[in-house]
């Protein structure tokens, strides 16, 4: 793997080396490399492009890295990965998507990962997205993800878009049973004539599920971001989903938050803040040396941090 792709693997899943446990690495639409575990099964799909991952109940402290690095020109992919989470299992999954263009023709990813999470088990998802390269063709990102979550079962998601990718579209579907628990953490940055669009939509079906969804996102240049967030209360329930946007430059940010209470017990909560950056945190940092550009990002770091 030559440079280019593995400075790719660190900035999206921080792999300096093939990581130990499980592993599939995916390079310009073919396996890269893949190994399982006594715990952790990685198998082919043999009807379309993707894996199935299938994790032992009660497996605890293993992790599973899944990144996928384009560096081709013009390369267009759909690739579909499914989770099997056995009863009582602990884990951690780390994914990731980093594209590189320098060509002409657009280069794109659309991921589509369903995660089965069986009954008290617990797993903690990170997915970074990034994009570089000075070509003309873009850098096109389009994740989907859909979670069943069973009885007393919990996914803490971290969704974290870097920066350099020219589209996307963020389509998050899950329906939780009775004490199931989701938890959703978005950074996004957009910048130049970039678009981001997020669509989560949280189905509270069980007794006591709960759910708390938190957007972080700073738009730049001429970007644009529609964030969509909705939570459907079917039970005693709770809920709450924030909207939080620092606006800059010719940018421009939608929120369009929901909450639908289908029962008297349903507690839902939804907040959506937009803004620029306070002159007065700008001047603070100045006056501690820094030049009026470097207390922006060091802002827009702390921001999204």
């Amino acid at each position: 793997m030559d440079k280019i792709r593995q400075d790719m693997l660190v900035k999206i899943a921080e792999l300096h080396e093939i990581p130990s446990g499980a592993y599939n690495i995916r390079a310009d639409g073919e396996t890269y490399s893949r190994n399982s575990t006594e715990n952790i099964e990685i198998i082919t799909k043999k009807d379309k492009q993707g894996i199935d991952i299938i994790i032992k109940p009660g497996t605890k402290n293993e992790s599973v890295h899944i990144p996928v690095i384009i560096g081709q020109s013009g390369l267009e992919e759909v690739v579909y990965n499914d989770f099997y989470v056995g009863k009582d299992a602990n884990v951690v999954i780390i994914a990731g998507c980093g594209i590189h263009n320098c060509g002409g023709g657009n280069s794109r990813h659309d991921g589509v990962h369903r995660f089965f999470i069986d009954e008290g088990a617990k797993v903690k998802y990170v997915e970074k997205h990034y994009g570089e390269g000075d070509g003309r063709g873009k850098r096109i990102m389009n994740p989907q993800t859909i979670v069943e979550l069973g009885k007393k079962s919990e996914i803490e998601m971290e969704m974290v878009q870097i920066e350099g990718v020219d589209s996307t579209d963020r389509v998050t579907r899950a329906e939780l049973s009775e004490g199931a628990k989701l938890v959703i953490t978005e950074r996004l940055l957009t910048h130049e004539n970039q678009y981001a669009r997020t669509d989560i939509d949280v189905k509270l079906n069980g007794r006591d599920s709960s759910a708390n969804i938190i957007s972080r996102s700073v738009a730049k240049g001429s970007s644009e971001q529609l964030f969509i967030s909705k939570i459907e209360g079917n039970n005693k329930c709770k809920g709450h989903s924030e909207c939080d946007a620092i606006i800059m430059d010719n940018a421009v940010v939608k929120a369009l938050p929901e909450v639908d209470a289908n029962s008297v017990d349903a507690e839902l909560v939804h907040e959506a803040a937009i803004g620029k950056i306070a002159g007065e945190q700008i001047i603070k940092l100045m006056t501690l040396g820094l030049t009026e550009e470097e207390a922006e990002k060091e802002i827009v770091n702390g921001f999204l941090r």
